[in-house]
């Protein structure tokens, strides 16, 4: 593989700004989230935030185009040095939202602290509409799975769809395949659609 054509995967702070911003785009459900799904607040919406306020809560976030800055909430892929994908991953007490009640289905049957900082959480993979199905989004569960590993995690959990029927838009938390093939177990079944996968370092 040449230079042109070589995956690389980055901490979202060393990506610029304007990275995320070409892999969002100006329209769609990605452009509407900035990944804030698992972040807004009681009470707070995509609609009523605006794409302004999305875009700046994600800059912090990620702290892009601040290398020296603290931890960072994702993971940037280019093909060269076009920006290609997108991974967040953290650890799992920063999707407050996640912790929340509303979202039953990620601890159904299951006794976890949902305050534990030292287990991560990979909540979203995408990659531009051109460059699907190229390994890009498994290449980032791996690499999330490392960066987690890196930075002080204990475990790393994901929350993938199995529905075959699934919408597109609901693919952004992955495949059962993409983190078996990162080293995942399914540790939980909590419905016909979705599983609980996690890696114990």
């Amino acid at each position: 593989m040449d230079a042109d054509t070589e995956l690389r995967i980055v901490p979202a702070n060393q990506a610029p700004c304007d990275a995320l911003d070409t892999l969002y785009g100006e329209r769609g459900s990605g452009q509407r989230c900035r990944c804030q799904r698992y972040k807004l607040g009681p009470g707070e919406s995509f609609q009523g935030l605006g794409p302004d306020e999305l875009r700046a809560r994600q800059q912090e976030q990620t702290r892009c185009g601040d290398a020296s800055a603290g931890p960072t909430s994702g993971l940037v892929a280019y093909v060269g040095g076009e920006p290609v994908g997108w991974c967040a991953v953290e650890p799992r007490p920063a999707y407050t939202g996640l912790l929340r009640p509303t979202f039953r289905i990620h601890w159904e049957g299951r006794d976890e602290d949902k305050e534990d900082e030292s287990v991560w959480a990979i909540t979203c993979l995408f990659a531009r509409a051109r460059y699907r199905k190229k390994g890009i989004a498994s290449a980032l569960a791996v690499e999330a799975v490392e960066h987690a590993r890196r930075n002080g995690a204990r475990a790393v959990e994901a929350y993938p769809m199995i529905d075959k029927n699934a919408l597109a838009e609901e693919l952004h938390v992955g495949t059962e395949a993409m983190f078996a093939e990162a080293g995942m177990t399914i540790v939980s079944h909590p419905s016909k659609r979705r599983i609980v996968m996690r890696l114990d370092f």
